[in-house]
């Protein structure tokens, strides 16, 4: 035993060293980097701060815009976010380079390596110009005195040198500095929803394959997988029958990214905060290129994972809670309800791809803590679903989930008391 961990500390220590290897060369490339020097566009950096959803993550619950301190979770602890407002405790005294040299290297003023919390592998990618216009907008914002709140990791992220050698060494494995380079095998527009999706928009962020170190293979990576410390699962945008709209008309997303709503979908939890602070500000021209973009994407199958044994009694418990809870709105047979206008107000559950899933997280999640889409100029009152976490213990979610993923053409398996439980473990640090 002693070995091994004397056998992990040098390893360790030896991804640190190439880390800092790396770090010291891209910090010296970055010091050649000659400065944007063409006029900085204020309104330009406002749209760019949108379209990232910067005041999404900085920003905590009840506080200033952009002021910093919202918790987020990872698979080391929590992580709070800073304040990027122009006030001795945020980003006072910045300068563009500083402010390019977070962006691109994940480097603070203070020569501090950021935490992977920050989407390094995808604000590498946005160029200087547009880093130059969000640095003078966030520059141009009201001070707020808000003193950054201490992370709150596990060892060996519990101390100034134990977290900066385990992030030198998951960036020796895991981050490659790059701004986006355009593909040559595709027109501007695919490219610049490329250069949005893969960047300021950092869909991979949220939808890459991680692995126990929280690495993934990039701002390419979009095979989904459980969120840390959420519980929701970011579905696959490869797979049509999770997340990929390949097969999707283009008005009908470019409709969905803009009111998360379109056709009978509705977007859910995180994808709705997403929706309402990001893709909702897409001018038209972008929402067209993040569209072509995503429908562009190569399709292929999600892993799906051995599901419950089936249970005939479990899935009758579910039918009757299905009668009892969710027909009335939805239907007796899913097909959901229509509003005096003809619009959809409840959504039908028959072929929804969230009950369909190859995992059941969203669906428990859903149904434990309400549904609730993002109020949006296009769609400013979406119908909500009430919470049920008061009212269904775990072998009734269970009962119930396993009901809907067997029923009204779903084969997608059953789900059991101890697969509940694991989901809610997993939403325990939100």
């Amino acid at each position: 035993m002693r070995r091994l961990a004397v056998g992990l500390l040098l390893l360790v220590a030896l991804a640190a060293a190439i880390g800092f290897g790396l770090l010291a060369w891209q910090r010296n490339l970055s010091d050649a980097t000659p400065p944007f020097t063409a006029p900085v566009d204020l309104q330009r950096g406002a749209y760019l701060a949108a379209v990232g959803n910067c005041a999404g993550c900085h920003t905590a619950r009840g506080g200033e815009r952009l002021a910093g301190g919202r918790p987020i979770p990872t698979p080391f602890g929590t992580v709070f976010s800073s304040n990027l407002t122009p006030h001795a405790t945020g980003l006072a005294g910045w300068s563009a380079d500083d402010f390019w040299r977070a962006l691109h290297f994940g480097q603070g003023r203070d020569g501090r390596l950021l935490t992977p919390a920050h989407p390094i592998t995808n604000t590498t990618r946005v160029t200087r110009s547009d880093a130059d216009a969000l640095h003078a907008w966030l520059q141009a914002r009201p001070p707020v005195d808000a003193p950054r709140r201490g992370h709150e990791l596990r060892w060996p992220m519990n101390s100034e040198l134990g977290s900066q050698l385990a992030i030198a060494a998951w960036r020796a494995l895991y981050f490659k500095p790059g701004v986006y380079q355009p593909d040559t095998e595709h027109d501007a527009a695919w490219n610049r929803g490329a250069y949005l999706s893969q960047g300021l928009a950092h869909c991979s962020a949220c939808h890459a394959g991680r692995n126990a170190l929280g690495g993934d293979s990039g701002a390419t990576d979009f095979r989904g997988g459980l969120l840390a410390g959420l519980g929701w699962q970011a579905p696959s945008l490869h797979d049509p029958t999770e997340a990929g709209v390949q097969r999707w008309p283009d008005a009908t997303l470019q409709r969905w990214l803009r009111d998360g709503h379109a056709e009978g979908h509705s977007a859910q939890g995180p994808m709705a905060e997403v929706v309402l602070g990001s893709t909702a500000a897409l001018d038209d021209t972008d929402l067209a290129a993040v569209s072509g973009y995503l429908r562009s994407l190569p399709e292929q199958p999600a892993a799906r994972p051995e599901a419950a044994q089936p249970d005939p009694r479990r899935r009758e418990r579910g039918a009757g809670l299905y009668r009892e809870h969710c027909a009335a709105c939805h239907g007796a047979q899913g097909e959901g309800r229509r509003d005096q206008a003809g619009a959809l107000a409840y959504p039908a559950l028959a072929g929804s791809r969230m009950v369909a899933q190859a995992s059941a997280a969203n669906l428990i999640r859903v149904i434990e803590r309400g549904g609730f889409g993002p109020a949006t100029p296009g769609h400013p009152r979406p119908y909500g679903m009430p919470p049920f976490a008061g009212v269904l213990g775990a072998d009734d979610l269970a009962a119930l989930a396993s009901h809907l993923r067997t029923s009204f053409g779903h084969r997608a398996g059953e789900v059991d008391a101890v697969e509940v439980l694991r989901l809610r473990a997993a939403a325990a640090a939100h």
